[in-house]
């Protein structure tokens, strides 16, 4: 097990590159599945989960190479096995995403229910209802999804829960259904607009893509391409949100100021100056910040992702903040932490209310999910003394390389064994 020492104090300054985004870069690797001859995929963050699933489809015998700069070319015409198992998957609540290319293909799977983050119930229903709208016949039973079909079959899906793995996994497999197929109250996220992109090239019919309607008119086969990930918006807002705190000044290289809308207008309202250009931004805070209010919500809205970062900076900002989760119960673990680094901070139901103070204290916390570990490292760097961030395992799955890019920034931090 490894942590992170962070000594506070130090205002971030400098450019830094950012990576490609995980929450894209796990459904396009899941979509190589369905293609009939080799894909490369470009822009893959190297992360740990990025790692367990070229694992997964190393194990289910797809030809995997790894290129320079992780470019990574997938074959899945060498495929054995269509099973994902727990011992594998259990970290990763992405896994389920194979579990719609494997139907739509091979005509089956067997899927260990997923595991991740503990934030709060993330229900499968809405893969499993849709998939069997489609014409599968699942089970669940012994911690598995076991699936069959023939060819899936076009259906209208109504998706009582507006869930970005979802409504990737069923497009995925409408992609192959006889007919046309329909999704209604289909996330809008950049990261499915990402995989409907990478399906078109391919060779899919999907349009509506970015809007809560996605018509997927079912094609014979779909073709190998070349497909680069889009920029971590997540790690984008990250890293900007560390300059805010401590006063900084950066500059985030090869993102997409585009994609973060909500995250730059609340950057802007609490006092930091912002400019941007096609593929860059760059943030400088020249005073204490100012306390914002935010609510969770699904894309364009403001991320749950983001939430706790702008918990991080209302904590030593001016004024109170009033943060409200609306995707996720059970989201606040990370305040906890903070209150043993002196920050005030409220919970009731599901809003925070945070007191800005001038300055928090070094504590050795615990980091209970990712977002939340990245809140605390945040914290860590304009805490005084030594802050230790302990189950950094949570911040790996999420954010390459973090205490090497905030180094390069100006941080005092360095990871240590336990």
């Amino acid at each position: 097990m490894e942590r992170l020492l962070i000594r506070g104090g130090h205002a971030l300054e400098g450019e830094i590159r950012i990576s490609g985004a995980k929450n894209a870069a796990l459904p396009v690797l899941a979509a190589t599945l369905l293609a009939d001859g080799p894909m490369k995929v470009g822009n893959i963050p190297h992360l740990h989960d990025v790692t367990t699933t070229l694992e997964l489809l190393g194990r289910m015998g797809v030809q995997l190479t790894v290129h320079e700069g992780m470019e990574v070319e997938v074959d899945a015409s060498t495929i054995a096995s269509f099973r994902a198992p727990y011992e594998l998957v259990k970290t990763m609540r992405a896994s389920i995403l194979v579990l719609g290319p494997l139907l739509a293909r091979f005509g089956r799977a067997e899927v260990s229910l997923p595991g991740g983050c503990a934030i709060g119930s993330r229900p499968v229903d809405v893969h499993i209802r849709g998939l069997q709208a489609m014409g599968a016949q699942i089970d669940i039973s012994d911690g598995y999804i076991r699936a069959h079909a023939g060819r899936l079959q076009a259906a209208r899906v109504h998706m009582q829960v507006c869930t970005v793995t979802g409504t990737e996994n069923l497009m995925m497999a409408a992609a192959l259904a006889r007919g046309t197929s329909v999704l209604e109250n289909a996330a809008c996220e950049p990261e499915v607009v990402d995989l409907a992109d990478c399906l078109n090239a391919m060779g899919a019919r999907i349009s509506g893509a970015g809007t809560r309607t996605l018509v997927i008119e079912g094609v014979e086969q779909l073709y190998g391409v070349e497909h680069r990930v889009l920029p971590d918006r997540i790690e984008t807002g990250t890293y900007l949100t560390a300059a805010a705190i401590t006063r900084g000044r950066v500059k985030l290289k090869d993102t997409a100021p585009e994609l973060l809308g909500a995250v730059l207008d609340k950057l802007t309202e609490s006092g930091a100056e912002i400019r941007t250009g096609a593929d860059w931004i760059e943030l400088h805070m020249p005073e204490r910040p100012r306390a914002v209010d935010i609510s969770t919500a699904p894309y364009p809205g403001f991320p749950t992702d983001m939430q706790a970062q702008l918990c991080a900076l209302n904590t030593v900002a001016r004024g109170c903040g009033r943060v409200t989760e609306t995707v996720f119960e059970n989201r606040f673990m990370h305040c906890l932490e903070m209150q043993r680094m002196g920050a005030k901070i409220r919970i009731d139901g599901s809003t925070a209310y945070i007191q800005g103070v001038e300055r928090l204290t070094a504590a050795p916390v615990i980091a209970t999910d990712l977002r939340a570990s990245a809140s605390l490292v945040l914290a860590g760097l304009v805490a005084a003394g030594e802050t230790w961030v302990d189950r950094i395992y949570h911040i790996d799955r999420g954010y390459e390389c973090i205490e090497e890019k905030l180094a390069q920034l100006g941080a005092d931090i360095r990871r240590t064994p336990e």
